[in-house]
């Protein structure tokens, strides 16, 4: 069964490490100042004569109010009229990325993300939609997977209708607790009224999927205050969940140091947290995708990952890897073919760029054989917990077991100690170690580091 799941202390305790959430491979800490605009427009020509599919992803980085767990790219801001500059030139990126792009590349994908995409007026949301539609393929007869963060605090009725309107058929709903004790802790005050009221009027307005997001590992929180946000949340009946783990950073991410240490559960607290989520998740009828994330059943993931098809790209679990994805907005990310490109992370540098007309890419990476072939087996085991050691061979013409000799022995440990089976034929990812799935990964991981490694979370 896919999604058969099982909890294993002893393994977790012992492979409970930190490492990358694998949206792509190699991950953003691998990219250069090498890359640049010209590297991203050739690689957009090759996209174009194979006239492939796309995928768009729109960054909005303002908010009105800082969430102090957060560590997105984002602007916090009570004015509204600072959008309006950033979508000036937000427009402009897109007709410069739009000229290299032929018509007949259907947007297959899309997805507002940021900071709060909401932040925006409806003015501001409908002209953005309609420059994105003149001059991208956007599909108008709801087939597409067109997706948008909301802040329930942010969005009503109208919010709702008007994205319904302009195209949107997905949300996902940032909740995170609903305990009014964790939500003081984290600068985050958010009635399950309000969050009841969005979900009703996604229902009402037939958006094909709701996502809600939660994390455990908050200051204030407990096992128990934790059950009951979920069972709260399952009442929703959202069609899928993501439930993270916090990782406290407070050196990198400055808004985590208005968090008080003291106050976040210990470890052995958050473990209870994750596993009486699960048996509460999949008691209910959730299953399993993989990374944190839970789906109904009938849901389009589950049904992918049912199938096979399942993929995972810088949006996540999905359906549409085989799009090419274009980033737009600061810090946006685009991966196109074997490149992958950022703009700037600085917002005024991202607009002085724009404004002199060139595009703002300043990093990236193009990935090499090695990383192609690592980037597939890495994709095979994030996504269906299972490798075809026959399938990498024909694909990329080597010996599977010659070729990672190295990491041989360490593969046979991961089987001895329960987390997988392997043998001549390849990779199975046994029901206790799916918890652990990007440890698994992370022993095909060329770039990883005892040193780089602390950049990431925990895998639990």
């Amino acid at each position: 069964m896919l999604d058969d799941l099982r909890w294993d202390s002893d393994l977790i305790h012992r492979y409970d490490l930190a490492g990358p959430r694998y949206t792509s491979y190699p991950t953003a800490v691998q990219f250069h100042t090498q890359i640049g605009a010209f590297d991203l427009l050739h690689a957009l020509r090759d996209s174009r004569k194979a006239l492939r599919p796309l995928s768009l992803y729109v960054h909005i980085p303002f908010c009105a109010n800082i969430c102090y767990y957060c560590a997105c790219n984002k602007i916090i801001t009570k004015d509204r009229g600072r959008a309006q500059p950033y979508l000036q030139r937000l427009q402009q990126e897109i007709q410069l990325l739009a000229c290299h792009v032929d018509s007949k590349q259907v947007v297959e994908q899309l997805h507002f993300g940021g900071g709060t995409p909401t932040f925006l007026s409806h003015v501001e949301l409908r002209q953005l939609m309609g420059h994105l539609r003149q001059h991208f393929t956007l599909l108008d007869d709801d087939s597409g997977d067109y997706g948008i963060e909301i802040d329930p605090r942010e969005a009503d009725w109208s919010t709702m209708g008007l994205l319904r309107e302009l195209g949107f058929n997905r949300v996902s709903l940032g909740v995170q607790d609903l305990d009014p004790t964790v939500q003081r802790a984290i600068n985050r005050l958010q009635s399950l009224e309000e969050t009841q009221a969005i979900v009703d009027a996604a229902r009402t307005l037939q958006f094909r999927s709701v996502n809600i997001d939660l994390i455990y590992g908050l200051p204030k929180q407990t096992p128990e205050s934790f059950a009951h946000t979920v069972d709260e949340i399952i009442a929703l009946q959202p069609d899928r969940l993501s439930v993270f783990n916090y990782a406290h950073l407070p050196d990198r991410f400055m808004p985590q140091r208005r968090i008080n240490s003291a106050d976040l559960p210990a470890p052995e607290q958050k473990l209870q947290m994750l596993k009486r989520t699960i048996e509460q998740l999949t008691g209910a009828g959730y299953r399993y995708i993989g990374m944190d994330h839970f789906a109904l059943p009938d849901d389009e993931l589950a049904i992918a990952q049912e199938e096979a098809t399942l993929q995972r790209n810088f949006q996540g679990y999905t359906t549409h890897g085989h799009c090419d994805l274009i980033g737009l907005g600061v810090s946006a990310i685009s991966q196109v073919g074997d490149l992958y490109a950022q703009n700037s992370i600085d917002l005024n540098d991202y607009q002085n760029l724009l404004a002199s007309d060139q595009l703002a890419t300043k990093r990236g990476l193009l990935c090499n054989d090695d990383d192609r072939l690592r980037q597939a087996i890495i994709q095979q085991l994030i996504c269906h917990f299972s490798l075809d050691f026959g399938a990498i061979e024909r694909t990329f013409a080597i010996e599977f077991q010659d070729y990672f000799r190295e990491l041989w022995p360490q593969l046979l440990t991961m089987a001895e100690d329960g987390l997988i089976d392997i043998d001549t034929n390849g990779i199975q990812v046994k029901s206790a170690g799916r918890l652990l799935v990007r440890s698994i990964c992370m022993a095909f991981d060329a770039y990883l580091t005892v040193h780089n490694r602390q950049r990431f979370s925990r895998v639990i």
